[in-house]
C-alpha cells in the first residue's frame, strides 16, 4: 500500500499528501516518508510540498521543513444518479467556446482573494499541472457554471490518483464579483454531483482551518469533518546552504 500519493513536475516540485489508515502505526509513516525524502534530495528537485499529520510537526521541523498552514479535511459518501436541480449553464472546457487562455484568466479571478494561504503555484504554472495530474483528457474535467452568457465560477472535478472511486476537486471558485451570493454552495453541490459521473463513491475536500466560508459550504453540502493536517515544505536552496 502507498502510504503517502505523489505528483512530480521534473526537478521542480514534489507534492507529497499522506494517505492515512487507520491501522497503520505512525512510525511506518515516517520510516516511509524518511526514504522519500532521501530520494528527493538524491534528485535535487527544487522544492517539496507535502501534506501530514500536525503530530509529526516536531520531527518535520527538526528536518527543516518550515509551515505553510493547516488545511482541514471534509469527506462525503455518494450515492444515487447525477441530478442538476440548479438554473445554471454547466458546460466541459472541451465543450465550450472557451479557449485555454481564456478559461486560464477565469480559473486566476475565481482564486483571487482566496483565503486559503497556500499559494504555491502561478496561473500558468497551475495550467501546465492539469494534464500532469489529470491526463490528456483534462478538459473533459474543467466545468464552467454560467447563466445569461456570463461565467460565475469553476469546477475540476477529478477522481484521485492512485484510487478508483475517491473523488476530489482540483480547484473549485466563484469570481469575486458574483460571491457572498450564495452561489459557491450551489456550484459545490452540482461538482460533487459530477464526481458520480466519473465514478466516485465518496468525495473528499479541503481547505485552510481559516476558510470558514469554505467550511460552511462543506456542512451546508452534506460533508463532515474527516481529518486536520499541515501543509509543510522544504526547499533544495535551503538544504543546499545547510550542508556549504
Amino acid at each position: 500500500m502507498n502510504l503517502f500519493n505523489l505528483i512530480k513536475k521534473e526537478r521542480e516540485y514534489w507534492l507529497v499528501d499522506q494517505h492515512k489508515v487507520s491501522h497503520i502505526p505512525n512510525i511506518d509513516y515516517l520510516v516511509a516518508f524518511d526514504q522519500l525524502l532521501t530520494e528527493w534530495k538524491e534528485q535535487k528537485v527544487a522544492y517539496l510540498s507535502l501534506l501530514m499529520d500536525e503530530e509529526n510537526e516536531d520531527w518535520l521541523l527538526k528536518r527543516r521543513f518550515k509551515k505553510v498552514s493547516s488545511i482541514v479535511e471534509y469527506t462525503k459518501t455518494l450515492q444515487g444518479p447525477f441530478k442538476n436541480t440548479s438554473d445554471f449553464q454547466v458546460d466541459a472546457l472541451s465543450e465550450s467556446q472557451v479557449t485555454d487562455s481564456d478559461f486560464a484568466r477565469l480559473y486566476d479571478a475565481c482564486r483571487s482573494g482566496s483565503a486559503n494561504k497556500n499559494k504555491l503555484f502561478s496561473i500558468s504554472q497551475i495550467m501546465e499541472s492539469l494534464e500532469l495530474e489529470l491526463g490528456t483528457n483534462w478538459r473533459d474535467q474543467c466545468f464552467i457554471f454560467s447563466q445569461n452568457g456570463r461565467n460565475y465560477g469553476i469546477s475540476i472535478p477529478h477522481i484521485e490518483q492512485g484510487t478508483t472511486e475517491e473523488g476530489r476537486m482540483f480547484y473549485f471558485g466563484v469570481v469575486p464579483e458574483q460571491r457572498e451570493k450564495g452561489y459557491g454552495k450551489i456550484f459545490h453541490a452540482i461538482s460533487i454531483e459530477l464526481l458520480k459521473t466519473l465514478g466516485a463513491k465518496i468525495y473528499v475536500g479541503s481547505t485552510d482551518t481559516g476558510n470558514v466560508p469554505m467550511r460552511r459550504i462543506f456542512e451546508t453540502n452534506g460533508c463532515v469533518l474527516r481529518d486536520i493536517k499541515g501543509i509543510y515544505r522544504i526547499d533544495m536552496k535551503k538544504v543546499d546552504e545547510l550542508r556549504r
